[in-house]
């Protein structure tokens, strides 16, 4: 990944595919898009995704995604790779909603092998840093005591509209949750299968979907849900429940 994008502000529906849905629908799509350059390196054309989300003490985050809150964010870490390598990226992000747009906001991380499974060590030269998401988190840590809960690991292959490069669909499959409060962790007796034999597929957007794709929706009788990676890897563990003991 040459260039990080910092910025993000669009529309993002979810969906939930078996595999052979998943399949007809992929092979629908090349006809309009093409595959992320990004993904075209790999044998088996997709890429590992790897995020580490914070949480306050009582999950705030979460129950504001299972309440259905419209204006509502996150903090995440980001990487693409399990394993640890000082060329590798990696990412704060701050993610959230805003009424029905979908905002994404990061930062690289300057990082060494010495630090990296210490998150706040990790993040402690973004301190001083004029970076608004920096401040923004730096922020959280203190008043709202956030700290890393859960791991999410994905496969994702990645497509983009020949015609309009906004108009993008990702397919997240392979998900795994970890609770761990480290980016690296050595010990995955936590780690957890999600939703096995589904792939999530996003549709992301700025202004409007393609014609062309509202026939393949109609076609596949394809219906939005509302899922989060990160809810979905917590209600996995026993994180939730105890909290509601």
């Amino acid at each position: 990944m040459s260039k990080i994008q910092e910025h993000f502000l669009r529309y993002e529906f979810k969906y939930i595919l078996d595999d052979e849905k998943r399949k007809d629908i992929e092979k629908e799509l090349s006809y309009f898009m093409q595959l992320d350059p990004f993904v075209e390196q790999f044998e088996n054309k997709k890429y590992l995704v790897r995020s580490l989300y914070f949480d306050d003490p009582v999950y705030s985050f979460y129950y504001e995604k299972v309440d259905g809150l419209l204006h509502r964010q996150k903090f995440r870490i980001r990487t693409y790779s399990t394993e640890y390598n000082e060329n590798i990226p990696i990412m704060l992000e701050l993610k959230g909603r805003y009424n029905n747009f979908v905002y994404k906001h990061r930062m690289g991380i300057e990082h060494n092998s010495e630090d990296i499974n210490d998150v706040f060590q990790l993040l402690k030269p973004l301190y001083n840093s004029e970076n608004p998401v920096a401040k923004q988190f730096v922020y959280d840590k203190y008043r709202k005591n956030i700290k890393p809960v859960m791991l999410i690991d994905y496969q994702r292959r990645a497509y983009q509209s020949k015609y309009d490069y906004e108009f993008r669909i990702t397919f997240d499959g392979e998900l795994y949750g970890i609770q761990t409060t480290k980016l690296f962790p050595k010990d995955d007796l936590y780690r957890r299968k999600l939703i096995d034999g589904y792939t999530i597929m996003e549709v992301k957007f700025r202004k409007h979907v393609p014609p062309w794709f509202h026939r393949i929706m109609i076609k596949y009788q394809l219906n939005r849900v509302s899922i989060s990676k990160y809810c979905t890897g917590m209600e996995s563990t026993s994180l939730i429940e105890d909290l509601n003991d």
